[in-house]
């Protein structure tokens, strides 16, 4: 490093200031760093921070802790994006107050170090007025009494160490800095595909049908309303109910065949509805505190308009037909990916940009990317910063189940959730083990997980038997264990038919359209609720990085602890991941931030019943009956 400080080891930082860290506005950040030079010198050192378009900078002080290592703390208080850095440089007035303190104290000859001293003051000119005053009364007062005591007041350190010259102020390199708002963090997601939402058989639901459902999902309690793609279906190389090769009559497609006379990305299918239908569900969903996902398939059937208005944007086979997705041995006849590689590649960029920003504009801010890990890195890494310079309150999910490597660089590059493994974590030890790497350093500065419990491609082997307790077990696991979390339509009803030897749904209505009876005997929509309810009541639950495990001897349960941000809330639960009863210990093993004091947790209170408990001897003892319900969640109370 250039310049006369090292500034070393510096926290928080993502790939040595590569990709930004990520924070929620209004919330206090802490910066760590080693900072040192040669000598024996009193140095300073500060955090600088500005929105990336700003030019002015705010600061924060820093504190020197011990060996070198200094700490201090900003707050953004609106989102965007940022930079930082940690600006060092030697106090030239503290450390000559120093040097000039101890000669007094040895009854040394101190006249000529006086005039040192006040040699100082006459170059302050950087401060304020009121520093500049004080330090010209200050060094009168010396020079017309010869007394040394105004150059020792404690005020005129704290202006001299604003107002004097900083010569060798030496800068870390510029480290970025995303700041998002809440929803971000923390939400309860609700999928579904709007053309299914219709109360009669058959028939294909609008817009407004999905408006008839949302006092249900409000209900339920979920933060976001997610749809499937809202666009038109090609007919060409249509697939048909069970994703066979040839559709019927009347075969309605998959909705990420995306494209057909009637538009493309920026169009919405005319069995829905208009755009003004869709703004409705956005006022409609406003109204009740929810938002609108939207999914962003990067994939054009046949007919999309792209297709003949820029051939040049999709590959060709040797024949001189055009290539269609693939993942063998699995063939997607009715999509074809565009090539971001071909000779026009700017303007394939520049409109997939312009169709977020579209979207954008009719009020969607958050977006579901489909398989982003398939097209280039740099690109969602431009796009991104490009629609959130427009649009700082863009949110972006990552639908990407690949390798773990992958999955963490999508999310370093600007993508603001991710999705993950837990679908398929079902042991408590690769549960806790892989929460733990979330919840560790680096990862919880850049990789927020969404935890989903179904979608429409996948139906877990687990899922598969229809035992309730099993998806009240795995709902109250994303539910307590992430932030945020989602559940695609039917997973309240317990659907579980699946096509026999795999992951997915029979008769999915990925390709059908699909008419269900929302209150259908058996489901959980109360348990859901519950939960959805105790998580907006309970910031530990809001966010990820406070999750602690607590050791509990039982393989079949998960024991664990959550603390809110500001530390005034804390939740401890157990939580079964078998259809077995079980007795056990849960240790509570935390504190409570009462009136900026932690104290000891002498009670808890169960945050769906209400019911109050004692803490003796560090812990409580509990039963577990998996088929009434298999968690146990309770409020810390001091």
């Amino acid at each position: 490093m250039s310049g006369a400080f090292h500034i070393e080891d510096i926290y928080p930082i993502i790939d040595g200031g590569r990709f930004p860290v990520k924070r929620i506005a209004g919330e206090a950040i802490e910066v760590w760093a080693d900072i040192y030079r040669d000598g024996h010198e009193i140095i300073d050192a500060a955090i600088v921070w500005r929105r990336e378009q700003d030019r002015d900078w705010q600061r924060a002080p820093m504190t020197k802790d011990v060996n070198d290592r200094w700490h201090g703390t900003f707050t953004p208080s609106d989102i965007g994006r940022y930079v930082y850095a940690i600006e060092a440089w030697t106090d030239d007035f503290a450390t000559w107050r120093h040097g000039f303190e101890l000669k007094l104290k040895a009854g040394q000859d101190v006249t000529l170090d006086a005039l040192e001293g006040a040699g100082l003051m006459t170059k302050a000119q950087s401060g304020g007025e009121g520093a500049s005053a004080l330090i010209v009364k200050q060094c009168e007062a010396y020079l017309q009494t010869g007394e040394t005591e105004p150059l020792l007041s404690p005020e005129l350190e704290l202006a001299m160490s604003e107002a004097q010259p900083r010569p060798d102020l030496t800068r870390s390199a510029l480290l970025p800095l995303m700041i998002d708002r809440e929803r971000a963090r923390n939400g309860a997601w609700y999928e579904m595909i709007p053309r299914s939402q219709s109360k009669v058989p058959g028939q294909h639901g609008t817009f407004r049908d999905c408006i008839d459902r949302l006092p249900e999902i409000v209900a339920m309690g979920f933060d976001v309303l997610y749809f499937t793609p809202i666009h038109p279906i090609g007919e060409t190389n249509r697939k048909g109910k069970n994703n066979a090769l040839t559709a019927e009559p009347g075969d309605v497609g998959s909705p990420y065949a995306i494209g057909g006379k009637e538009g493309g990305h920026d169009a919405i299918h005319p069995d829905l509805g208009t755009l003004e239908d869709f703004h409705a569900v956005i006022a409609a969903c406003k109204q009740h505190n929810m938002e609108v996902a939207i999914d962003v398939a990067v994939q054009c059937s046949p007919d999309h308009p792209w297709i003949k208005q820029h051939p040049d944007w999709f590959k060709r086979r040797p024949d001189g037909s055009m290539k269609y997705a693939e993942n063998p041995p699995k063939k997607y006849q009715d999509i074809h990916n565009p090539d971001f590689t071909c000779d026009d590649a700017g303007s394939l960029w520049n409109a997939l940009r312009d169709m977020l920003l579209y979207w954008c504009d009719q009020g969607v801010k958050i977006f579901r990317i489909d398989n982003p890990h398939t097209k280039p890195l740099r690109f969602w890494e431009w796009a991104i910063h490009e629609v959130q310079l427009k649009h700082p309150d863009a949110l972006f999910l990552a639908e990407a189940f690949t390798r773990p490597k992958l999955m963490k660089g999508l999310a370093k590059l600007g993508f603001s959730q991710s999705y993950t493994y837990f679908t398929w974590r079902t042991a408590k030890w690769e549960i806790e083990q892989y929460l733990n790497e979330l919840c560790a350093y680096p990862e919880r500065e850049y990789y927020r997980p969404n935890f989903f419990v179904n979608t429409p491609d996948i139906l877990p082997y687990h899922l598969q038997s229809g035992e309730q307790w099993m998806f009240k077990s795995r709902v109250v696991l994303a539910a307590m264990l992430s932030s945020v979390y989602g559940v695609y339509n039917g997973f309240e009803l317990l659907e579980h038919e699946a096509i026999p030897g795999k992951e997915e749904y029979l008769d999915s209505e990925k390709y059908e359209i699909k008419t269900r009876d929302w209150h259908k005997p058996g489901n959980i929509i109360p348990y859901i609720t519950a939960l959805n309810f105790a998580r907006r009541a309970n910031p530990a639950l809001q966010q990820i990085s406070n999750l602690r495990f607590m050791p509990v001897e039982n393989d079949n349960i998960i024991g664990f602890v959550k603390t809110s941000v500001d530390g005034t809330n804390t939740v401890a639960g157990a939580i079964a991941i078998s259809r077995d009863p079980a007795e056990l210990w849960l240790p509570i093993d935390t504190q409570v931030l009462v009136d900026g004091e932690k104290r000891n947790v002498a009670a808890v209170e169960n945050i769906i019943t209400g019911e109050r408990h004692g803490v003796e001897w560090g812990g409580i003892r509990l039963r577990i009956d998996p088929q009434r319900d298999p968690a146990a969640l309770f409020r810390c109370l001091a």
